[in-house]
């Protein structure tokens, strides 16, 4: 902060004087190489000292290889990179031996005999499977403890065995029969693939990975991979080959990668990180079975217990309230240094400047220069002026925007070269939502780690902040050294690996020489016979001197593991949120992956190739008949396959051991990678003021933040997250602490249930415990979320604490829940009991009808679905709830209807939140409803309606804190409501017509059936075409109705009476059955007229069918001012027919109809002239018929119309028969060419 002490002074003026000794310096030894690589293969124990030096002091010996080429864009940097010695000391530390426990000692990732230890019995699924270990230590949530190792250690030992525990007894319950379906075991999170092979191997900057196929045949169902929880990235998984079964061998890896490209194809493919060098496999023909626990995440755990372990080797800050529970706090170190602070963000403009310098520790400004309310005042104060400072934040009481306030004071006071603030939270939502608000006043902040969803906090990751700045390559770091390493590294093991590269020959003989499999007599045996491969060189075809020593015992090898043949059903989506599943993904690579899904890097593709066929030979057999044999064409035809597969087996075991040796030199070298990485990030970080990450990202970069030598670290959701990654963020240049959570809300989750209860208390926050051990904090007691029939329902947790904010009384802030007469609040109970899903989790089928059909009714009332949030504490249920929303109608197409989980609900808000509680059964059996953690937080998401479904009387009876909750709505206690009922629980659900006012009584979902929204009132209201409503009451506009009751109006192109639905386009059957559907269209006519077209017909006798209109009830009255066209019978038949055409209703036709118009225009004058002299004072050549002026049609303008219709010709019988009655001479001269037209 503004006047500190210069905390990293040192760490500069260190990092330039180590930066001109190490250039100096040799960093890396030349390796001395053998021309013939395979040599090396027959010692398969590299010589010691380089393979297994210490990494730290092969970083001080590092130096560039020589005759290598270092690339080089030549982009000035906007600072050269120099050696970060406060990194180096970090990581030469963890290499220092401590005078302690064993357990300093132990890798991070399980040894194979850790987990194969256990016998247990599993007759009952709901207990533990294997009792915990009596030298485990439980957390001491009373009093301090005997010293820093004591601390540590059990806070590593508990957090180790959780991390453990779930892998071990899936194994143990898997070894005691490892033949069934994944479904038979007793264990839920049990993942069982088999068979698994390895299909390649990929060098990619993180680590060596092997990729494997493995069969879902055991899992039985198809998996959506994009939501499920199998294989995440950073899993850990245990192989063994599957003659063994687990029974003696095992392995242990982390899934390195799963790109969803792998895993959908059939066999699915992930990346294998195997846990330790001498674990690494590369028999591409051997298959394995492959066992996890999906309920666990290793990932999460794994670099916090490595610091855990880090920390006994550093200074412990703050460790006399971490470990020895001190109650008094004292005030940071560069505050006691000078206590004048910078407040003047706190007020306005006009009272900056008395703020500017304020002594903290003695003045503090009046709570009516700020607009903090008093309790978020003092905490404040607590946040600047005590080294460990604790907030305890109730919902709706404003603990992010205090969090935001005392960021944006420390921002203030920070001087140039003061390092960095950490602010840190256990979920990326919460910490990107911290960073959203810490933007507006600080925009150079940058993100560490994680995938964030929020578009401008992405910009601010680490590798997007470092790719937009060009950094010049530096020939002598550890990046750089590292990397041509890595490339000298991968050519050697892919030479080794190229015996068994896919799409190869057989084996070289050669090669067998090489590694005295043959000796040098039977090697020129078959040189020897190379004179019968009629010239074909075995130095530019390796492996065909063996191919033709074999003869017809060689056969190509076929796949080992082929697609899945099965029907299947989709696996039901995991007892898990998305969301979490993204969380825990985004941690488990490293920072500078721009993709996590997939690796980078070459890959070399593995395979048998050949084996040999014919008789099967023991290895002793076969290697009596080689030392007998010095021309190895004396080994019978017969017996030659069984030794090529000796050979491959003895070529797969020197090539493993050798590939082994490499792995650990690669695996250096990509901690030597990581450490130059992190030399140019802590430049890009120095510049920056706010550093964000999470709890899981603090443990995972340590080494990194610790180049920073940060002083200032703020947590957000600290009494949601376990201690151990709290602890770790204790960095030895730390002195100023921030908690900031609430520990009546969510408790950390534990991957074994067993730890949170009594004794281990594994789930206990350190907030949580420096709180119960009455260390100084403070709470915020002013809530501005909920109105105060909701805030009530909190009075079992936290009594009087809570206080209301006059917003929240305010009708105008908060209005009344639509259709419920305000009832804004209600207990909706009942006895519908409850069922189990394919996952065992708890579902309440009627529940979930009931709740949707009410969640319908509000947002028929117009509530916006949007401010709508289903909570329920169950997985299942908030799947089948989702099923439910979208068999209805209205609400399928609905978006923003929020449905999810108490525990992923923590932190959020909106306007009405539903709660489906699920339980309801007679062995007096509540799960989870049972934490008062919580139901806290399910009874504080609301801010103006909160509706809980659920069995009222089995809660009150087995919980305290929902038999308060009960008692409170029934008796109408803390905070009695004024508007609609007093008593807030019962069996049926009361609505309030917003129409009439009646009030309705619902107690099965069908009930909702019958009201639509309203009551069972009919609405007798006017629609805005004219009809009567047709519906019982509803609560939405008329305009939002589609009236289905026949159309009152005529159709506007023909006049004739409309027969479609009101809501629908007008519609005239009577034209479109004369003219098959088809438009006509209008023309000009010579004379200035409109001529038309009639639509076409399928009807070749169309215009002689008797058209008779039936018009519906709701059919218009025939319009009597309509004029007929006179002149005979005839005439008014034709005119009767065609008149509404003339009428102005023709449209414009396609083009291929208007050229097939004209065709048959032509042919009909031809016709005309032929039979019929012209009448009148128009011939037929100009137009067709000519209406006379005084015969005008009533609705359109034009007196002088040109029919033109489009119609098949009769049969020339017909054209006869009507030509005849043409004859007739009261028939005028317009009938006559009408007809003859029409005809034609």
């Amino acid at each position: 902060m503004g006047r500190g002490r210069r905390s990293n002074k040192a760490n500069r003026s260190g990092g330039r004087s180590n930066g001109t000794a190490a250039s100096r310096d040799p960093r890396v030894r030349p390796q001395a190489t053998s021309r013939n690589l395979y040599a090396s293969l027959q010692d398969t124990e590299h010589h010691g000292g380089e393979v297994n030096a210490d990494l730290s002091e092969r970083f001080c010996r590092a130096t560039p290889f020589t005759g290598s080429s270092v690339p080089n864009d030549n982009v000035p940097a906007s600072e050269p990179v120099r050696p970060n010695q406060d990194i180096r000391d970090y990581l030469q530390l963890a290499k220092k031996p401590v005078i302690s426990g064993a357990w300093l000692r132990k890798p991070e990732i399980p040894t194979s005999s850790e987990v194969l230890c256990v016998k247990s019995d599993f007759s009952n699924s709901e207990q533990n499977l294997i009792e915990i270990e009596e030298n485990i230590r439980p957390h001491k949530i009373e009093g301090a403890y005997e010293n820093k190792e004591d601390y540590l250690r059990t806070t590593y030992e508990l957090l180790r065995e959780d991390a453990i525990r779930p892998l071990r007894e899936a194994l143990d319950e898997f070894r005691a029969d490892p033949f069934k379906d994944e479904a038979e075991y007793n264990n839920q999170g049990i993942g069982v693939y088999d068979p698994v092979y390895i299909t390649s191997v990929v060098f990619s900057p993180r680590g060596l990975a092997t990729r494997v196929a493995f069969s879902l045949g055991r899992v039985k169902k198809h998996v959506r991979w994009e939501q499920s929880k199998r294989l995440v990235t950073g899993t850990l998984v245990a192989l063994s080959p599957t003659d063994n079964a687990f029974q003696t061998q095992c392995a242990l890896a982390i899934v390195a990668a799963r790109p969803l490209s792998a895993l959908e194809q059939n066999p699915p493919e992930i990346d294998l990180f195997f846990a330790r060098p001498e674990d690494q496999e590369i028999d591409p023909m051997r298959k394995y079975m492959m066992v996890e626990c999906r309920t666990s995440f290793f990932e999460a755990s794994r670099h916090t217990l490595l610091a855990l372990q880090h920390m006994m080797r550093e200074t412990f800050p703050l460790s006399k309230y971490l470990v020895y529970a001190q109650k008094e706090v004292e005030p940071p170190a560069y505050i006691k240094h000078n206590p004048y602070v910078n407040l003047s963000s706190l007020v306005s403009m006009e009272e900056s400047a008395e703020y500017e310098n304020v002594n903290v520790l003695e003045d503090w400004p009046t709570m009516s220069s700020h607009s903090l309310d008093r309790s978020q005042s003092k905490a404040l104060k607590r946040m600047l002026t005590s080294e460990l400072a604790i907030v305890q934040g109730p919902p709706g009481t404003g603990k992010t925007f205090v969090s935001v306030v005392a960021l944006q004071i420390i921002r203030d006071n920070l001087r140039k070269e003061d390092s960095p603030v950490i602010v840190t939270a256990q979920t990326n939502h919460a910490l990107d939502q911290l960073l959203r608000h810490t933007s507006q006043f600080e925009p150079n902040y940058i993100r560490l780690g994680g995938r964030s969803k929020d578009k401008e906090i992405k910009k601010r990751t680490l590798f997007e902040v470092r790719s937009a700045i060009s950094q010049q390559k530096q020939p002598g770091s550890l990046k750089v050294q590292a990397n041509i390493a890595m490339r000298k590294l991968t050519a050697q093991c892919q030479l080794l690996l190229a015996p068994l590269e896919a799409n190869k020959g057989p084996l070289d003989h050669k090669l067998l020489l090489s590694l005295n499999l043959i000796t040098e007599e039977q090697a020129a045996s078959l040189e020897m016979e190379s004179q019968c491969t009629m010239g074909i060189s075995a130095t530019e075809n390796p492996g065909i001197l063996m191919e033709q020593w074999l003869g017809r015992c060689i056969a190509p090898c076929d796949r080992p593991i082929g697609p899945d043949q099965f029907d299947w059903g989709y696996e039901e989506e995991e007892d898990f949120e998305v969301e979490q599943l993204k969380e825990l993904e985004a941690e488990a690579v490293a920072q500078d992956d721009d993709d996590i899904e997939a690796l980078r890097g070459q890959v070399t593709l593995l395979s048998d190739n050949y084996r040999g066929t014919g008789k099967g030979l023991s290895n002793a057999d076969i290697q009596d008949m080689l030392r007998k044999s010095d021309d190895m064409y004396t080994i019978p035809v017969v017996s030659r396959g069984a030794v090529y597969n000796y050979f491959k087996r003895e070529v797969k075991k020197k090539i493993t051991a050798a590939v082994r040796g490499i792995c650990k030199q690669y695996q250096d070298t990509v901690d030597q990678r990581k450490v130059g990485q992190w030399e140019e990030d802590v430049c890009v970080l120095r510049k920056a003021r706010i550093i964000g990450c999470t709890t899981t990202g603090l443990a995972k970069y340590r080494a990194l933040l610790s180049g920073l030598r940060p002083r200032i670290c703020v947590v957000e959701e600290a009494a949601e997250t376990l201690e151990a990654p709290i602890t770790v963020a204790c960095l030895p240049t730390l002195e100023h602490l921030v908690l900031v959570g609430d520990h009546q809300q969510l408790r950390p989750h534990t991957q074994v249930r067993a730890f949170e209860d009594e004794p281990y208390f594994l789930n206990l926050s350190l907030f949580e415990r420096l709180v119960s051990n009455d260390v100084a904090f403070d709470t915020l007691t002013r809530q501005r979320r909920m109105i105060p029939e909701i805030r009530r329902l909190l009075y079992p947790i936290y009594e009087d604490t809570l206080k209301d904010h006059k917003m929240v009384k305010d009708v105008s802030n908060r209005p009344p829940v639509e259709g419920m007469g305000g009832n804004n609040s209600f207990f909706f109970c009942h006895e519908w009991p409850e069922s189990r899903d394919a996952n065992m989790s708890a579902v309440n089928t009627m529940e979930a009808q009931m709740l949707v059909q009410f969640l319908n009714y509000l947002v028929l009332n117009g509530v916006d679905a949007t401010k709508i949030t289903v909570l329920t504490f169950y997985n299942g249920q908030r799947k089948h709830i989702n099923r439910e929303l979208r068999k209805l109608p209205d609400l399928r197409t609905v978006a923003g209807i929020q449905v999810v989980t108490v525990d992923s609900y923590q932190g959020e808000e909106n306007d009405i939140v539903l709660l489906s509680l699920v339980r309801s059964n007679r062995n007096h059996s509540i799960g989870f409803l049972s934490s008062e953690n919580r139901a806290c937080v399910a009874l504080s998401r609301a801010k103006r309606g909160f509706y809980i479904f659920g069995n009222a009387e089995l809660l009150a009876c087995e919980s305290g804190t929902w038999a308060s909750v009960v008692d409170i709505m029934y008796r109408n206690k803390k905070s009695p409501v004024t508007t609609g009922q007093e008593r807030r629980l019962g069996y049926r659900l009361p609505l309030v017509c917003s129409n009439h006012g009646q009030k309705i009584w619902c107690e099965y979902p069908s009930d909702f059936d019958l009201i639509k929204g309203g009551c069972d009132k009919k609405c007798e209201g006017s629609l805005p075409c004219g009809h009567r409503c047709p519906f019982t009451c509803h609560p939405f506009e008329h305009d939002m109705i589609n009236c289905t009751q026949k159309c009152s109006k005529r159709v506007e192109a023909c006049g004739h009476p409309c027969v479609a639905e009101c809501c629908d386009p007008c519609k005239c059957t009577v034209c479109e059955r004369r003219s098959g559907g088809v438009k006509s269209t209008l023309k000009p006519a010579k004379n200035g007229a409109t001529s038309f077209r009639a639509p076409r017909s399928n009807t070749r006798n169309a215009v002689l069918e008797d058209m008779v209109l039936r018009p519906g009830p709701s059919a218009p009255v025939t319009d009597a001012r309509t004029p007929r066209m006179a002149s005979g019978p005839l005439v008014d038949r034709v005119t009767e027919q065609w008149e509404p055409y003339v009428n102005g209703g023709a449209q414009e036709d396609d083009q291929r109809v208007f050229e097939m118009r004209k065709e048959q225009e032509a042919r009909y004058r031809a016709q005309i002239r032929s039979s019929t002299p012209a009448a009148g004072p128009s011939s037929a050549g100009e137009q067709l018929i000519q209406i006379s002026p005084e015969k005008k049609a009533t609705v359109s303008k034009n007196t002088n119309l040109l029919l033109d219709l489009d119609f098949e010709p009769l049969p020339v019988q017909e054209r006869h028969d009507v030509r005849r009655s043409s004859a007739d001479p009261a028939v005028s001269n317009v009938a006559k060419s009408t007809y003859i037209n029409l005809l034609d």
